[in-house]
């Protein structure tokens, strides 16, 4: 009290943010303040405290900190290496970041607190990019752990990405039935990257973390004979006779015509079963000359005039 009212009159800011100083140290052992952190004061205020020691900080860089201010600083613990300013600041747009998708696996366009929070994340997950010193490595690397255990995946970052989009869809009450080709999370078709996941040989062919990630969200691989989306017909009757029940129950119906349909374009049977029905069309166009006269009747039947082309033709 006779530092702070008597002996050294300080700016009105100044002595706040010493009395945070002094009481996050007391609290915690340490002052290594996050950047983002406000400190709660007995007058029920808080203050910025991350933020007004990374000014200090500059200023001592600078040259501008007298040098009792640097010295009671010190007595705290005061960490001055300008790294480290830098270092807190990026990891509270980590934070941020993972607060708003769930995930550090961040795409290098990201950004947040005005922060390159994105291309930060590829860099320190390089070899060497948390720094030299291993004990400083190891802490950072603690340090993003607490925010996301997955921060440095063992396999594609993409994968995680996609992966924590369907975990924070479920989180919010969707079910595994729901999320279909279609559906859609920060610009990346959800759908379609789950159904893919659960094919048999794609799911074989995951790590064993990828598995047990997809297993807790209650996401199960098909078995091999539920395969999907269904191949187009190399000559089997049934294939065939799936991409036309494909076409006349659902597409045309919905639709009310046999066109044109995209390649990509996939319907699902009532049993189930999806049918890559543009690429069933597109193959079976191309290799007409093969079909049988009924085969070619059928898909006449259903508008395609270049079924009845072929049939005239023949």
């Amino acid at each position: 009290m006779v530092r702070y009212n008597l002996l050294e009159p300080e700016h009105a800011n100044w002595k706040a943010g010493h009395r945070a100083a002094v009481a996050y140290r007391q609290r915690t052992g340490h002052l290594a303040v996050p950047y983002e952190h406000r400190e709660l004061m007995p007058n029920g205020h808080s203050f910025p405290l991350g933020r007004w020691l990374a000014n200090q900080r500059r200023s001592m860089q600078a040259g501008g900190l007298a040098t009792q201010r640097a010295e009671d600083l010190d007595a705290l613990g005061m960490v001055w290496d300008p790294t480290e300013a830098a270092w807190e600041e990026n990891l509270a747009a980590a934070r941020a970041y993972y607060a708003e998708a769930g995930t550090l696996a961040a795409p290098v366009t990201a950004t947040a607190l005005d922060k390159p929070v994105g291309q930060w994340l590829a860099n320190v997950r390089k070899d060497g990019g948390l720094g030299k010193d291993p004990e400083r490595a190891a802490r950072r690397a603690a340090q993003l752990a607490d925010i996301d255990p997955d921060w440095r995946p063992a396999w594609p970052v993409d994968w995680q990405r996609t992966y924590a989009a369907v975990a924070r869809l479920m989180a919010l009450g969707a079910g595994v039935e729901e999320i279909v080709p279609g559906v859609t999370s920060g610009g990346i078709d959800v759908g379609r990257w789950l159904q893919r996941q659960r094919e048999h040989v794609v799911w074989e062919g995951l790590a064993e973390g990828q598995r047990e990630r997809l297993t807790a969200l209650g996401i199960t691989p098909l078995l091999p004979e539920q395969k999907t989306p269904v191949r187009a017909p190399r000559g089997g009757s049934g294939g065939f006779e799936r991409g036309c029940a494909a076409k006349l129950a659902q597409y045309k119906e919905r639709e009310g015509s046999t066109g044109p349909v995209s390649r990509s374009h996939i319907e699902t049977l009532p049993d189930g079963t999806q049918v890559k029905l543009g690429v069933f069309l597109a193959n079976t166009k191309t290799r007409r000359a093969k079909l049988s006269t009924a085969q070619l009747q059928a898909l006449a039947a259903l508008g395609l005039q270049w079924a009845e082309q072929a049939l005239s033709a023949a």
